[in-house]
C-alpha cells in the first residue's frame, strides 16, 4: 500500500498540524477530566447512568459516524452511486425510532449492563455465553476496520507506513478510554460530532463547485455509469441490473429490516450510549434525537464519493492502485486549502476515534461483565472488575490492531462491515425480537437460533455466493441475501426447538416480554395510560423524524 504515501500525500503545513495538535490535547484533557468521576465499575462501563439525553443522543449518532462510515459510505457512493441513501433512510432511521419507542424500556428497566445480559434474563446461560462471545469477537473486528480506515488518512498525511499508523493510533485511543471509561468516550464523541461536520461540509461544498454543482455531477456520472447510478430505486426491479446488484425486495427486507434492525437495536456499541442516560425517558429519547441529524448526514458522506468518481474516474477500476476507500483522501488532496485541510484531517481522526472508542468500550463491558465476571471470576470486589475492565481495554485495542490488517484486504470497507453485521448482528436480532414478542419461546431456543442464524449467513456468503452456486451480482447484494437467510433460519429453528423444549416459567418473564410488567423496576411500566404510544413527547420526536424523512426528495 506504499502508493498511498506517494500518491496521496497531503500538502499540509504548520497551520494544519497546529489544529491537529490542539484537538489531541483537548481529547486527552477530556479523558483526564472524566477520570475523576470513575469510582465504580458502573461509572467505567455505563457512566453511572447519569448523562442527559442531548449528550447521549449526539454520542449515539457520533459512535456510528466513525471513519468506517465516512470512508466506507463515500466509497459506496463512488462504487454504487445514489443508492447509498438506502443505508440511511431505509437502513437506519426506522430502526432507530423503533429502538427508542419500543425496545429501550426493555433494556433500561431490566437494568442490564449489556445486550447479551438481557438474553441471559430472557433465555438461559448458553444463549448468553454464545451471544457474548460472538459480540466480543465482532466488536474487535469492527474496531479493526476503524483502525485501518485511520491508517489510510495518517499514511496520506504523514507518509508513515500503514502498520506504524495503525499501532500509534491504536495506542492513543487506548490511553483516553482506559483513563476515563465510557464517560470519556461519550463526551469526546459529542465533540467529535461537530468536528466531523466541520470537516465534511466544506469538502462537500467545494466538491460540488469543482464538478459544476449537482447538475454537473449528475450529467458526468450518468455519462460514465448510466442513469441508474444517480437514482436510488432505478433498475431495482426483480431481475433488473443496477450498480448495487440488489433488487427492491432484498433492499427492503435485507437492508431495511434484517440488517438495519439487527444493527441498531442489538448492537451494544450503540445501545450502550442510551443505557448511560440518566432515566428511562432520556434513554428513549437518545436514538430519537440521534435520528434527526442522521437523516441529513447522508449528503455529506455520499456527495464526496460521487465527486471522487468524477474527479478521479480511474478510482476502483481494474489495474488502478486507487481503491474506493481512497475517495475522501483524494478529494482532500485535490480541493482543500491549508487550514481547512487541517480541520478535515482532524475530522477524520475524530471520526476514527468515535467509531473505535464505541466498539472498544462495548467490548470491555461485555467481556468483563458477561464473560469474566459471570463465568471466570465470580463475586469479586467491585474494584477488581474496574481494574480488569481497564486491563481488557488494552487487550481489546491490541487485538484490534491485528484485525485491522484483515480489513486492508477489502477494497470497500463498508462491504466488509455489512458482511460482519449479517454474520453477527442479524442472528442476535432474530433471537431478541422473537423472545421479546413471543412468550412461549423456550429457554433453549435462544442458543440454537443464534447458531442457526450465524451458520446460515456464513454458508450463504462463503459457499453459495463465493463458490458461484447462485449468481448474486455483487458483494453488497450477497450481504442482503445472507442477512435474510440468517434471519429466516434463526426464526425457523427457534420455533422448531420451542415445540420440543420447556418454556421459561411465566413468572420469570415479567418485564422481558412485550405486555408484561417489571416487578422490580422503579420506573413506571409501559402499560395502560403510561404506554409509550400515549406519551406526547416521545411521539412528537418520532413524528418529527419520520415526517422529515417523508418530505425529503426521495426521487433521487
Amino acid at each position: 500500500m506504499q502508493y498511498l504515501a506517494e500518491g496521496l500525500r497531503l500538502p499540509t503545513n504548520g497551520l494544519d498540524y497546529t489544529i491537529l495538535a490542539i484537538y489531541f490535547v483537548v481529547v486527552l484533557g477530556i479523558g483526564f477530566a472524566a477520570r475523576a468521576s470513575v469510582k465504580t465499575s458502573l461509572d467505567f462501563f455505563l457512566s453511572g447512568r447519569s448523562l442527559p439525553a442531548w449528550v447521549t443522543g449526539l454520542a449515539f449518532v457520533a459512535a456510528n459516524l466513525g471513519a468506517t462510515e465516512i470512508l466506507g459510505m463515500a466509497a459506496t457512493g463512488a462504487q454504487y452511486g445514489v443508492a447509498v441513501v438506502h443505508w440511511y433512510w431505509i437502513g437506519a432511521i426506522p430502526a432507530m425510532v423503533f429502538l427508542g419507542l419500543v425496545m429501550m424500556p426493555f433494556y433500561y428497566r431490566s437494568k442490564v449492563r449489556s445486550v447479551p445480559e438481557f438474553l441471559l434474563q430472557r433465555f438461559d446461560k448458553s444463549a448468553h455465553l454464545l451471544s457474548s462471545i460472538l459480540f466480543a469477537f465482532a466488536a474487535i473486528l469492527i474496531a479493526g476496520v476503524n483502525l485501518y480506515a485511520l491508517s489510510i488518512v495518517v499514511e496520506a498525511l504523514l507518509g508513515w507506513p500503514q502498520w506504524v499508523a495503525i499501532v500509534v493510533a491504536g495506542l492513543f485511543v487506548l490511553v483516553y478510554i482506559t483513563i476515563g471509561g465510557l464517560s470519556s468516550a461519550i463526551y469526546n464523541e459529542v465533540l467529535q460530532f461537530f468536528v466531523i461536520l466541520a470537516a465534511l461540509i466544506p469538502l462537500t461544498l467545494l466538491g460540488l463547485k469543482r464538478v459544476g454543482g449537482w447538475d454537473g455531477l449528475s450529467g458526468s456520472l450518468e455519462k460514465q455509469h448510466g442513469t441508474d447510478f444517480m437514482s436510488a430505486w432505478g433498475g431495482t426491479g426483480i431481475g433488473d441490473a443496477n450498480p448495487l446488484g440488489a433488487n427492491w425486495l432484498t433492499i427492503i427486507l435485507g437492508l431495511g429490516f434484517v440488517l438495519s434492525f439487527g444493527y441498531w437495536t442489538t448492537n451494544f456499541a450503540e445501545v450502550q450510549r442510551a443505557l448511560s442516560a440518566k432515566n428511562l425517558s432520556a434513554a428513549q429519547r437518545t436514538p430519537l434525537i440521534a435520528a434527526f441529524p442522521k437523516i441529513f448526514i447522508v449528503f455529506v458522506v455520499m456527495i464526496p464519493g460521487l465527486v471522487a468518481a468524477v474527479v478521479v474516474p480511474q478510482i476502483g477500476t481494474p489495474g488502478s492502485d486507487l481503491t474506493y476507500n481512497d475517495a475522501i483522501p483524494l478529494l482532500m488532496q485535490e480541493l482543500l486549502p491549508n487550514g481547512v485541510l487541517g480541520i478535515a484531517v482532524t475530522g477524520l481522526l475524530a471520526a476514527f476515534m468515535a467509531g473505535m472508542a464505541a466498539n472498544v468500550s462495548s467490548f470491555n463491558t461485555v467481556f468483563t461483565t458477561d464473560i469474566w465476571q459471570r463465568y471466570v471470576k465470580k463475586d469479586q470486589p467491585d474494584a477488581y472488575y474496574l481494574r480488569f475492565g481497564r486491563l481488557i481495554t488494552a487487550v481489546g485495542v491490541l487485538a484490534s490492531i491485528g484485525t485491522a490488517f484483515i480489513a486492508a484486504s477489502f477494497s470497500n470497507i463498508m462491504t466488509y462491515l455489512q458482511t460482519l453485521f449479517s454474520f453477527f448482528n442479524v442472528p442476535m436480532f432474530v433471537v431478541f425480537i422473537i423472545g421479546m414478542f413471543w412468550k412461549r419461546a423456550s429457554m433453549k431456543s435462544g442458543v440454537w437460533g443464534l447458531v442457526a442464524g450465524t451458520t446460515a449467513a456464513m454458508v450463504n456468503y462463503f459457499v453459495i455466493y463465493k463458490q458461484g452456486i447462485i449468481d448474486i451480482p455483487s458483494d453488497q447484494g450477497a450481504n442482503f441475501v445472507s442477512a435474510i437467510v440468517g434471519f429466516v433460519a434463526g426464526a425457523v429453528v427457534m420455533v422448531a426447538v420451542t415445540l420440543f423444549t420447556a418454556p421459561k416459567p411465566e413468572a420469570e418473564l415479567a418485564g422481558l416480554v412485550y405486555g408484561t410488567e417489571s416487578p422490580d423496576s422503579d420506573e413506571v411500566p409501559d402499560e395502560g395510560d403510561n404506554a409509550w404510544y400515549r406519551k406526547p413527547a416521545l411521539l412528537g420526536w418520532g413524528a418529527i423524524v419520520l415526517a422529515t424523512l417523508c418530505y425529503l426528495p426521495y426521487s433521487l
